[in-house]
């Protein structure tokens, strides 16, 4: 039996294995092209080609393709073979460096949201270097970035590459000021934990909205749910398990540092997490995560489900983005340092990170927004839909000292001066007692923790990373070349903590008063994806993104239109689905119940007896079918009317405050009656059933 460290990363075309297999000359280029953004010349991408193609081939590999992220959220591949027709009827094995570099996929089929039209078929892909090539199912993956004819980007990893390259280069800025100059390059990290439920595989079989949308749209919860906080942590199944063991391997064959697993709170809900890594790498391998999560529970004759809320009632799944920033010399810019200039870098990014969240807290929002998600934010189990910050109490006393040139705690006797005093050091493990906070700093990182567990996490980084870029772009400009560098930077941390103290809120986010008091501190509370969208292309979120060279102002008005017609064609799909099973499945279950009660009432009176239950219940579901029935021709009405609206604003508008409420009352009329219904009848599986039936 081999080691784990025996088969790790066995399957990724990594620096060891480029160590080993390149010529010194061509390993040396590549290592520029990933620590430094170099461009590799087509001598060295051929002989890179050739020996990534070897190597593929000796793994069993025999085609190979551009592994890409379009904005679809899911990843997109094309397979090419290795083999290339000869004279005598043979052929040879090749892969050149042109075809490694860039790739010529039909890109009419995916969302552009306007940027070319459908017979424009033409787009690139282009490799990343950064991300390590690997071998999925015997092909070779190639991970790629995807743009237009024009070069507009038509994927999630462009823009994502585009804000990594942004924050490095403000935050050399800040590094040259604090006379850091041995650093040479600067990258955010990240490492997001996915949250997931585990299903029988026949169950799910048996459920049409499983099947069409990820989520249940009817289901009457069983009696018990989560309400004993038993599965927090509790023993893994035995089945379960064996989905863990089989998952862990194949994701540490691809080099992925999968590190945690446990049971989540609700039944059937669990966790994976990973160790940090860039950014960029980061979004590759949990989307790769996710892929590999859902092959390998059906091996088990089980169904992943990556959906926000598959199940209404109890706890949604989320993604957790713990996010840093570090640089090339081992430093975590967000870890308290050992002398007054250390601790002078940590407080002026934290600051920065401070005024990003506050300023662009609308951006942020719409960054983890999506049909499913809204289902799950602010419902007392995960953050509000509002954005704020905790830092706990230390940390916050340490600001508000600052902000009020007053001594930190009861022994100094000494206002604190930045670059004069050093912090006191404070537990990692005690700044993080808050689970309703959105964006918590967690000693050495901040925590994202709205991201819904379906989605890609390019969006969020992106945003953040980009919004962090522009806030220290004005700090340099402020304390580049200046006299007294030690009081403008205090004075700069002061100035900035008064204007962005509202972002901060170390209370309970579930809490309804924290709405009212986050109106009055002027926050945003976009509870839905259409809410948010609608400032997507405010003025200053343009120019944030435009200035940065993130997204183009065309590429940000694609995103806005596919914002909205994502979200109304996954409704649309949602509500047919819906319409279909009340009329198909459950109104004629229910109608056969209720006709076997009125023969059962007529022979027991005929028998003299007393049918007092079966009367009773005969009435109770009656009555409750005629007011699912109208519920369903009210749905159906307003699809009809929705049919007719191709401007998708107007339509995501009307989806929000109409269909949806709509939808909620025949799902409260059916899972009433499932209740009443006698369980044999029931036409597919229950909550009970689907949520305890992986034993």
């Amino acid at each position: 039996m081999r080691t784990v460290e025996e088969y790790f990363g066995e399957n990724v075309f990594n620096e060891s294995v480029m160590k080993s297999r390149l010529p010194k000359e061509a390993y040396k280029a590549v290592k520029e092209a990933i620590d430094h953004g170099k461009r590799l010349t087509p001598d060295v991408a051929g002989v890179i080609a050739n020996e990534m193609k070897q190597w593929a081939i000796e793994k069993g590999a025999t085609h190979y393709t551009h592994w890409f992220q379009p904005l679809t959220g899911i990843t997109a591949e094309k397979h090419d073979s290795f083999i290339a027709p000869q004279d005598d009827g043979k052929v040879i094995m090749h892969f050149s460096g042109k075809e490694l570099i860039q790739g010529e996929p039909d890109a009419s089929s995916f969302p552009s949201g306007g940027i070319r039209a459908t017979f424009e078929a033409r787009g690139y892909t282009a490799w990343d270097p950064t991300s390590f090539a690997f071998i999925k199912d015997g092909v070779l993956c190639i991970p790629t970035a995807f743009c237009s004819y024009n070069g507009e980007a038509l994927d999630k990893k462009t823009p994502l590459l585009r804000s990594m390259e942004a924050i490095n280069k403000q935050a050399l800025r800040i590094m040259k000021i604090f006379g850091k100059d041995d650093v040479t390059s600067i990258r955010t990290t990240v490492g997001p934990e996915q949250e997931y439920f585990l299903i029988d595989k026949k169950m799910y079989d048996q459920r049409k909205d499983l099947i069409y949308t990820g989520r249940t749209l009817f289901g009457a919860l069983p009696p018990k749910g989560q309400q004993m906080e038993d599965h927090y942590f509790g023993v893994i199944k035995p089945r379960v398990q064996a989905f863990m063991k089989d998952l862990n391997e194949e994701l540490w064959k691809l080099g992925i540092l999968a590190t945690t697993e446990h049971n989540e709170v609700a039944p059937a809900q669990h966790e994976l997490a990973p160790i940090f890594t860039t950014t960029n790498i980061a979004a590759d391998h949990n989307q790769l995560t996710m892929e590999i999560m859902q092959k390998v529970a059906r091996k088990h004759d089980l169904v992943c489900l990556l959906h926000e809320k598959p199940f209404e009632g109890v706890n949604g799944s989320g993604k957790h983005n713990n996010w840093s920033i570090s640089t090339d010399t081992g430093i975590n810019l967000l870890d308290p340092g050992d002398t007054p200039r250390d601790n002078a870098s940590f407080l002026l990014f934290l600051t920065a990170v401070i005024s990003a969240v506050d300023t662009y807290q609308d951006l942020l929002r719409l960054s983890v927004a999506s049909a499913g998600n809204d289902h799950r934010l602010g419902a007392n189990e995960a953050p509000p839909a509002i954005i704020s910050i905790f830092l706990g109490s230390e940390l916050t006393e340490i600001l508000d000292s600052i902000v009020e040139d007053r001594p930190y705690g009861s022994k100094e006797k000494e206002i604190m001066k930045i670059g004069v005093h050093v912090l006191p050091r404070f537990p990692k493990d005690t700044t993080d007692r808050n689970r309703t906070s959105p964006f918590a700093f967690t000693g050495n990182k901040f925590e994202f923790r709205m991201l819904g567990s379906a989605a890609s996490i390019a969006m969020a980084n992106t945003i953040l990373n980009a919004a962090v870029a522009e806030v220290l772009s004005n700090f340099a400009d402020k304390l580049e070349n200046v006299n007294d560098f030690e009081s403008a930077l205090h004075d700069l941390v002061k100035n900035e903590i008064t204007a962005h103290k509202r972002i901060l809120f170390n209370g309970n986010g579930y809490d309804d008063s924290w709405v009212v008091e986050a109106e009055k501190r002027g926050l945003s509370n976009y509870k839905t994806l259409p809410d948010a969208v609608k400032h997507y292309l405010d003025a200053k979120n343009v120019e944030l993104l435009t200035k940065h060279n993130v997204y183009s102002e065309v590429e940000m008005k694609s995103r806005h239109e596919i914002f909205l017609e994502k979200y109304c064609k996954l409704l649309n799909i949602e509500y047919q689905t819906m319409s279909v099973m009340a009329k198909q499945d459950i109104l004629p279950a229910v109608s056969a119940y209720s006709a076997e009660l009125a023969s059962d009432i007529a022979a027991i009176e005929s028998a003299g007896g007393s049918a007092d239950f079966e009367k009773e219940t005969f009435a109770e579901i009656s009555a409750d079918m005629n007011a699912a029935n109208k519920s369903l021709k009210a749905l159906n009405k307003l699809i009809t009317e929705l049919d007719a609206i191709d401007d998708y604003e107007v339509l995501a508008d009307k989806i929000k405050d109409e269909m949806i409420p709509a939808m909620d009352a025949l799902r409260a009329n059916c899972d009433k009656l499932e209740l009443e219904t006698a369980a044999e009848y029931w036409p597919f599986p229950t909550y009970g059933e689907l949520l305890f039936g992986v034993r």
